[in-house]
């Protein structure tokens, strides 16, 4: 496992929990606050997209300028961006106020594949996919506190807003302590060189026979996921007459199942099973959950399907993101996860679209049985490459 008495390990989680929180808020509060202002599924889904649309354009840039300058000085700037990025959102008087503030904070979104690099950069290869555990932890936590206390400030302050407001307030906090306490983590930086575009990027990446592969199935995943989420907040409302502050609560159970399933299963799990299995299993868990999400018609079987799928989930996600590191070059391990954050933000411009397409044409059902048909697909390609995925994380014995 990680060395757990490295204090810039303690230091990173908490920075990007704290982060997470702020951004665990402002999930819930996208389609709801967008409904205020009137908007249709589709629109919805467009707000969700813009986010990712402005971090597929900027990732790769910060990816590489952590590679060159040094992890901290992006991980402070981004801090800070989604801090006004945020207040922003809480102060949009009209829908396109709300793309506008989500489309500044995918600008300075390039916090989450910089926090993988500085983990890549403190841990052995051996103990790299539970590194990468650790930030989905800190993901599940951030989505497990930040949604309860949007709700809850929600229904106290009695504006949908107010949350944004708090969220912003974090986040600039946040990044007054990581200014003072995170310390850089980089001590080998890549010479200046011309950075060839994101398209050659990701071509350069998909080069490699196993690489590529792997790169495709951190698309097709977050892909599936991004057809849900905010459809997820839809469907609550409309079915089961859910308020804010419930949806809030449930988003915030999803987090608390990330948080067991990264911060303690993949800890001991990964030892045993190794990358492959891990990403097999979670792969096949989240296809079920998918399934089962689109035939909820109570309250208690759509918790049993986010269970399932939160589980599947937070095994794949460090799997995948911890593969992609082992079979990089540790220069270029900034790059190929700001490529890797790149994709997935490729996905989430695309999904939220075609699912809030989905719901609003087909039926309500329809992008989750589309999310499931996606990761059956990566069920597929998986079985294919599994005997040539690493297993940096298992220890024989």
């Amino acid at each position: 496992m990680p060395n757990m008495k490295d204090k810039r390990i303690g230091i990173i989680f908490i920075t990007v929990f704290i982060d997470l929180v702020g951004f665990g808020i402002i999930i819930p509060l996208n389609p709801y606050l967008a409904r205020v202002y009137g908007a249709s599924p589709l629109q919805v889904g467009l707000l969700m997209g813009v986010y990712s649309l402005f971090q597929f354009i900027f990732s790769p840039i910060w990816g590489q300028l952590s590679d060159r300058y040094g992890r901290r000085p992006i991980i402070l700037l981004s801090l800070l961006g989604a801090a006004l990025a945020h207040t922003g959102f809480g102060l949009a008087t009209s829908f396109t106020g709300l793309v506008v503030a989500r489309a500044m904070a995918g600008l300075f979104g390039g916090n989450i594949s910089t926090a993988m690099a500085y983990i890549a950069d403190i841990t052995e290869a051996k103990n790299r996919s539970q590194g990468m555990g650790l930030i989905g932890a800190a993901f599940g936590l951030g989505f497990l506190l930040g949604p309860f206390v949007g709700g809850v400030s929600a229904n106290v302050m009695g504006s949908p807003s107010a949350p944004a407001f708090l969220a912003g307030g974090i986040c600039f906090l946040n990044f007054l302590v990581a200014v003072r306490f995170l310390p850089e983590s980089l001590t080998d930086r890549t010479p200046s060189r011309e950075r060839p575009s994101r398209l050659k990027l990701i071509a350069s990446a998909f080069v490699s026979p196993v690489l590529g592969p792997v790169l495709f199935l951190v698309f097709l995943n977050t892909f599936a996921m991004a057809h849900i989420e905010a459809q997820l907040f839809l469907y609550v409302q409309d079915l089961f007459s859910w308020t804010l502050a419930q949806a809030s609560f449930g988003f915030a159970y999803v987090g608390l199942i990330l948080v067991f399933t990264q911060g303690f299963l993949i800890r001991r799990w990964m030892p045993k099973c190794g990358e492959r299995r891990l990403l097999l299993g979670g792969l096949v868990l989240s296809a079920i959950g998918f399934f089962l999400i689109g035939l909820s018609e109570s309250v208690s079987l759509l918790a049993v399907a986010v269970t399932v799928l939160a589980l599947g989930n937070g095994l794949v996600n460090p799997s995948l993101n911890g593969s992609v590191s082992l079979l990089s070059g540790k220069e270029i391990q900034g790059n190929n996860l700001g490529v890797a954050q790149s994709l997935s933000s490729i996905a989430r411009i695309l999904g939220p679209p075609t699912g809030g397409y989905l719901y609003q044409a087909a039926g309500v059902q329809w992008p989750f049985f589309a999310a499931s048909s996606l990761v059956v697909i990566a069920v597929l390609i998986t079985l294919t490459l599994r005997h040539r995925l690493p297993e940096g994380g298992r220890q024989s014995g």
